[in-house]
């Protein structure tokens, strides 16, 4: 979820699913070693239990990493090796470290000795068009005996060569067998399944066979769903998409005034109405330029009595 899942995107899913674990987007060693470390590390206590997701490949630049995301109060560390982004390939990092799993195992050690918090690990099934069960195994296996304890799934190969990250989410099949067959065959390991997940019903099948579920591009674009399963697998009710949206615009009143862009916030709040009578007006008030410059905090009210209006006229046209 590079460039999605910034801390204003977490806190909003964070208003939604009350029990989730949120991953920062996949971070690089280079850029919180050499870079601006409060940028990429500064959260909201309200976003806990949130995790960093590493990029990166050299166990000694992780473990130093690692310990800043403990400094900053991270209760996970992720290392991605799922991502098959060509920028990613240039770096040595993300999907093709799935061929170097000994390496991969002494940056999971490397982490493990420097932080008492969890080291888990995201990961592909395999890569390009070898669909090979005995790779993420040998993979799984490595990293196991290094003390990994939770294995993030995405049940498809990485492409390296030939396909863009978009159409890496979508055109290698779908293998959730062999996510079930991973957790058969490493019982004492968490295993969650990511990929191509977009229901409630998905989630239903997925967890009689692994330990979690993962939502990713699903969750971004139909934001309800997150809440909707939060409430059906730990109990309470959802809250109501405006009771949401009254917790942004408080939100909004605390970071705008701060220097932070309306528009910063509310791009991650463009689904939230999706399937609903009003969709559409919600979508476009708050994708509007001059509205989102004004930096108005009336936006967020005035699109929700839009879409209550635009609901009230379809019930009454379908009435």
């Amino acid at each position: 979820m590079m460039d999605w899942s910034d801390r204003h995107c977490r806190f909003f899913f964070r208003q939604l699913a009350p029990h989730a674990v949120v991953y920062t987007e996949m971070i690089t060693t280079g850029a919180l070693l050499h870079g601006d470390v409060p940028r990429h590390l500064d959260f909201a206590p309200a976003e806990h239990p949130v995790a960093l997701q590493l990029g990166g490949s050299e166990p000694d630049a992780l473990a130093a990493c690692a310990k800043l995301g403990l400094r900053w109060g991270y209760d996970e560390i992720n290392l991605n090796c799922g991502c098959p982004s060509e920028r990613v390939q240039r770096g040595a990092f993300g999907a093709c470290l799935m061929l170097e799993p000994e390496l991969v195992a002494d940056c999971v050690k490397a982490m493990q000795d420097a932080v008492p918090i969890s080291v888990t690990v995201k990961h592909r099934l395999g890569i390009d068009r070898v669909e090979d069960y005995g790779i993420v195994r040998h993979f799984v296996e490595a990293l196991a005996r290094a003390g990994c304890r939770t294995f993030i799934v995405h049940a498809r190969n990485a492409v390296l060569k030939g396909l863009s990250p978009k159409a890496n989410r979508e055109i290698p099949p779908l293998r959730y067998d062999d996510v079930y067959r991973l957790k058969r065959e490493f019982p004492e390991v968490e295993i969650v399944v990511n990929g191509g997940i977009e229901t409630l019903a998905d989630i239903d099948v997925h967890l009689a066979y692994v330990d979690g579920v993962m939502l990713g591009r699903a969750a971004y674009h139909d934001p309800y769903l997150l809440a909707q399963a939060d409430a059906r697998l730990f109990g309470g009710g959802a809250p109501t998409r405006g009771q949401i949206v009254e917790r942004m615009q408080y939100y909004a009143a605390e970071r705008v005034p701060g220097g932070t862009p309306l528009r910063a916030i509310v791009r991650h709040m463009l689904g939230l109405y999706q399937g609903r009578p009003g969709a559409r007006v919600w979508r476009r008030m708050l994708s509007d330029a001059a509205l989102l410059a004004s930096s108005d905090l009336d936006l967020l009210r005035e699109a929700v009595e839009r879409v209550e209006a635009a609901a009230s006229e379809s019930v009454a046209v379908h009435g």
